[in-house]
């Protein structure tokens, strides 16, 4: 089996492309330092896959840590490169947090794959590179214009690095811009886990319908789209998840036809904010409490994905509608529910 480290495991795209890695014959090796996530879904890997992960609880921002884990894990195959703060809203008030945390835990993991000869590396982007486009659907080819956010300017600098990395290097890379992941594992055993308040929208919705949340805010209704809200391109997890897998399956088949490609990540189908709340209301049979408010900082107005190149190339294919999206992140958050219930977790409140 080859061995696969991959960063950020304990999060959420991370914890999915475990199960992926696992049921495609990979050995996965976590590292997290768990500042924005817990070892909950770790328990729910195993259930699914009957696998125990060995977890580096590790700051990749220490260099000196991360090389430890490098020198216990010979002949690693491929990186996947996860790890990273991810709020946009949070980026703009603290961006100096946001540079040093994404820009210098990359640069550790590179200077360690680079040292012991690891040949693959996947990077976690964003469709936050493409900044405000000018046309949309928006393909690889798409100018990059200046990011909205620094959170979207650690992607954009993220790429170059990796960039100019592998064309220094025998590394092979893909870097794989995701647009917005949504919904959770079928059997609902793993999951979107916000530490604090979420600040994407999906589990906001299901954190407002089950009461943990007073009231969703939409940010902005008066966007120039079909009904005033922000229009994004909502994917399901386990199809992003499914990628990474192909990603490194193409690397390692060499396949590629250049060091570095980078593929787009998404439905094709643009979704406004109204109408992902409309399709959880008419899924999960709850009227949502929601209201309008401003528009947030470092929002753009809208961005989907032209996804023919990573359908071509890695044979990827989303599979799961909006609706069972929406229904599977429903799903989870029903568990959670039942699982605080059962273990009468103190920080479970409905208000």
């Amino acid at each position: 089996m080859k061995k696969v480290l991959v960063t950020g495991g304990c999060g959420y795209i991370g914890a999915h492309t475990i199960v992926d890695l696992i049921e495609n014959n990979f050995e996965p090796v976590c590292v997290d330092n768990n500042s924005r996530s817990t070892t909950a879904l770790l328990q729910g890997i195993k259930d699914i896959t009957g696998k125990t992960i060995k977890n580096y609880k590790v700051d990749l921002c220490n260099f000196d840590d991360t090389y430890a884990v490098f020198q216990e894990n010979s002949n690693i195959e491929g990186i996947i490169h996860f790890a990273a703060f991810k709020a946009v809203g949070e980026s703009v008030e603290k961006p100096l947090l946001y540079f040093e945390n994404n820009l210098s835990s990359l640069i550790n993991i590179l200077k360690c794959a680079k040292e012991f000869h690891v040949p693959h590396f996947i990077f976690s982007s964003s469709c936050t590179v493409y900044g405000s486009p000018d046309k949309i659907p928006v393909t690889e080819q798409t100018p990059e214009k200046p990011a909205e956010s620094p959170y979207g300017a650690t992607k954009q600098m993220g790429e170059e690095i990796v960039k100019e990395t592998t064309s220094a290097t025998d590394m092979q890379s893909i870097l794989l811009r995701y647009f917005n992941p949504v919904g959770a594992y079928p059997s609902a055993l793993i999951g979107e886990l916000p530490v604090g308040k979420p600040e994407n929208l999906v589990p906001a919705i299901t954190q407002t319908a089950i009461g943990k949340i007073k009231q969703l805010i939409v940010h902005g209704d008066d966007y120039p789209t079909r009904d005033g809200s922000c229009i994004r391109d909502y994917v399901h997890v386990c199809d992003i998840a499914h990628a990474h897998i192909l990603a490194l399956q193409y690397l390692i088949d060499k396949k590629n036809n250049s060091p570095c490609e980078i593929f787009n990540l998404g439905t094709g189908n643009g979704v406004s904010v109204l109408e992902v709340i409309h399709s959880f209301e008419k899924v999960s049979n709850v009227k949502l409490n929601y209201t309008i408010g401003p528009r947030r900082p470092g929002d753009i107005m809208a961005i989907y994905a032209n996804n023919s190149l990573a359908k071509e190339k890695l044979n990827w294919a989303p599979k799961y509608s909006l609706d069972e999206m929406m229904l599977t992140a429903w799903k989870w958050e029903l568990k959670l529910k039942d699982d605080e219930a059962l273990h009468g977790n103190p920080n479970f409140q409905m208000n």
